[in-house]
């Protein structure tokens, strides 16, 4: 191998981050080779591809590239050849063969891909968020939370902050619990954050005897699912919500936890679309 110094460059009208790993994964084939990787990410204009060209003409680079938009791609290969710049074009390819067999034009946006990936990964550290946060726990981190979710025991409260979290919404739910007041925490964020669960009296109590019977607790159905308990705690949860007029209430009897997600965020997408309204 010359002792010159080899530079592949990496050009991209995205983040340059598909082009980067198909080359290091072709160069992990050639164990020997160093070589210096100069990344240009962003591209939009023709300007921006004629500087870079340019000094990859002067130093004999190899140019690998990952853009998607039309003109620019011609234009990168027209200076390709015009400055006889070696050049690897990574995704014209593909494009050209997969636009033939499905018989339409790409979108020929770049990020595209990066931009499906950030979502992937902004839904997994929610999920994250979310059961780190379940059931009370760690409440200082209340102002990172997207959505608090609030109601007595068995509101279905995890599996509706879980289901949330899916969506990318980082959720802390907390229980009522009777005679005990809130932390004060929830009253100190944005209470437009804050969603309240209720549930009918009976519809509680079927669901608290049957865990019970279930886990084989049934010594424990007059303190945990008794009617008289039951109704002092839905009360208290009632008073508390009415105190705070500004959470609005879902009663979750008898409704599927999609149901209830869905009702929760469309009150969300609102709520931001007349936020963007006012701005």
């Amino acid at each position: 191998m010359s002792e010159k110094e080899l530079r592949i460059i990496i050009l991209s009208d995205g983040t340059g981050e598909t082009a980067a790993s198909l080359c290091k994964a072709t160069l992990t084939q050639f164990p020997e080779s160093q070589v210096l990787f100069t990344r240009y990410k962003n591209i939009r204009t023709p300007e921006q591809i004629e500087a870079i060209l340019n000094e990859a003409a002067l130093h004999h680079d190899l140019v690998a590239h990952t853009v998607v938009q039309t003109k620019l791609r011609k234009k990168l290969f027209e200076l390709c050849e015009a400055l006889n710049i070696r050049h690897l074009d990574l995704i014209g390819s593909a494009i050209k063969e997969f636009s033939e067999y499905f018989q339409m034009e790409p979108e020929s946006e770049p990020g595209l891909l990066h931009a499906v990936n950030q979502d992937y990964f902004d839904k997994v550290s929610a999920m994250e968020f979310t059961l780190e946060h379940d059931d009370g726990k760690n409440i200082h981190a209340i102002e990172e939370a997207d959505v608090i979710l609030l109601g007595v025991s068995r509101t279905s409260k995890t599996p509706l902050s879980v289901y949330l979290s899916q969506h990318g919404l980082k959720v802390i739910n907390i229980p009522i619990i009777n005679q005990m007041p809130l932390p004060e925490k929830i009253y100190e964020i944005d209470q437009r954050k804050i969603f309240a669960l209720t549930i009918d009296p009976e519809a509680l109590i079927e669901i608290r005897r049957k865990r019970l019977i279930r886990l084989g607790a049934k010594e424990h159905l007059g303190d945990y699912a008794s009617e008289d308990k039951i109704v002092e705690e839905i009360d208290w949860a009632t008073n508390i919500f009415k105190r705070n007029k500004r959470w609005p209430i879902f009663n979750v009897t008898n409704k599927a936890l999609e149901e209830t997600a869905s009702d929760i965020l469309k009150l969300i997408n609102m709520r931001q679309k007349n936020i963007a309204k006012q701005k």
